[in-house]
Formats: structure tokens, C-alpha cells, sequence
């Protein structure tokens, strides 16, 4: 499944669309658990495999460091950033609060269309969790959330999710493949699409900051067998 992981960065020609390839390949990679964290990011190796000089490979680089997925420390070579217990909790806890108000923005302003395309995005949830597949139900979720943001009409919350999208998108990802967790995933979403298609706007909210919170709880039990904080 193609699936953009930073859009604003995949924007341009040349040099700049280089940069968004490779940083593309390499957080897909990150997120989708081929690259664990400690691996080294050769920029030599990239540029070979893009084409590319070095300087576009910085600059992707940078973003990915930005971002929180390369750790690039003074005088050593860039790899794949650990994970803190910490800061996986206060980022679940920030999105708990905001889906919940997203959610409450989706009741007072969602039009019957608008409805029914929440709905078709529950629909691709369920096809691909009916496969367990893993990967296929992860950007299924990805685009479910993006659909609802796009619903809720609140640029800021937008904003400051999107500001979030590739270091979440990466535990997502690992929460998704746990056991039991794709198919009870999906259930919860179906409960959430009925309490907006109720307009109901309580039951939504909450609903919504349960399945981010019950997603942070999944990997709290898994952090000790987890790679998240190798290194």
C-alpha cells in the first residue's frame, strides 16, 4: 500500500523530491520495524541507493532528526533514535485530550456526507483486519484519522497532530501488531462511527480517548520485550 508518511516533504522537483524520497524510505522503515533502533544510516549508502549526492541525504536526514526518528548527536554517525517509556505516555495522554475534542468538532459539523466517508474508511479498516493484515489495517488507521481531522474542520488540532504524525505513526505501527489488537482496534472503531453517526457527541469523545489510551496501555505491557529503547 503506497502511503505518504510526510507529505509537505515529498512536495517540489529535484533536489527537494529527493529529500522527500529518502526521507519516505527511511521512516517507513522506521515505522513499519525493518529498521530498529541503533541502526546506523549510512549517507554514503543512501545516496547510493537514491542517485543522489550527500547533501540531499543531510537534509532528509535533518528532517527524520527533526522529527524524532534519527538521533544524529554531535561527532557520531546518524541511527535510528530510541524510544523514551516517558515521552510515549505524554504523547498518548496529548492525544487522548485532542481526539477526544476532535471527535466532539466531528458531532456539531459533520454533514450526512461527511458520515458516510468515516464510514467508508471503517470499511477498509475491516477489509484488511479480516486479512490480519498488519501493515495493510496501519494505513488504513492512518488515512481513518486523517479523514476525521479533515471532518472536524480544526486547523490547529490538525496542526499540531500532523507535528507528531512520524514519531506516533512508528508506535502505532507497534501497538497495531500486538496480539489481539488489530481486531479489537477495528471494533472500537465501528463503536465510534456509530456514536457519530447517532451524533452523539459524549459518547464519541470518549470512545475516541479510550482507544488511544487502551493503545498506550498495550504498549506499556509490551515495553520490556519491545526494541523501542535498544541502542
Amino acid at each position: 500500500m503506497t502511503q505518504n508518511v510526510d507529505r509537505s516533504a515529498l512536495e517540489g522537483e529535484g533536489e527537494s523530491s529527493s529529500v522527500g524520497k529518502i526521507v519516505e524510505w527511511v521512516a517507513r522503515g522506521i515505522i513499519e520495524g525493518r529498521l530498529l533502533p541503533g541502526d546506523d544510516l549510512n549517507s554514503v549508502d543512501l545516496a547510493k541507493r537514491f542517485d543522489v549526492s550527500r547533501t540531499p541525504v543531510r537534509e532528509a536526514l535533518f528532517v527524520l532528526s527533526r522529527e524524532g526518528l534519527v538521533d544524529w548527536s554531535p561527532r557520531r554517525r546518524p541511527r535510528v533514535a530510541a524510544v523514551n517509556l516517558k515521552d510515549v505516555r505524554e504523547i498518548y495522554h496529548l492525544r487522548a485530550i485532542l481526539y477526544a475534542e476532535v471527535s466532539r468538532a466531528i458531532v456539531e459539523r459533520a454533514t450526512d456526507a461527511d458520515i458516510e466517508s468515516l464510514w467508508g474508511a471503517h470499511r477498509r479498516l475491516a477489509e484488511v483486519a479480516a486479512q490480519g493484515d498488519v501493515d495493510g489495517y496501519f494505513w488504513a488507521n492512518v488515512a481513518f484519522r486523517d479523514e476525521e481531522l479533515r471532518v472536524c474542520g480544526n486547523g490547529i488540532f490538525k496542526e499540531v497532530l500532523d507535528s507528531m504524525r512520524m514519531r506516533i505513526n512508528r508506535l502505532r505501527r507497534f501497538s497495531t501488531s500486538l496480539p489481539g489488537r488489530l481486531h479489537r482496534s477495528c471494533a472500537d472503531h465501528q463503536r465510534l462511527c456509530e456514536a457519530y453517526a447517532e451524533r452523539d457527541g459524549v459518547l464519541a469523545a470518549a470512545l475516541n480517548r479510550s482507544i488511544v489510551l487502551s493503545a498506550l496501555q498495550a504498549i506499556e505491557r509490551a515495553w520490556d520485550q519491545c526494541q523501542f529503547n535498544a541502542g
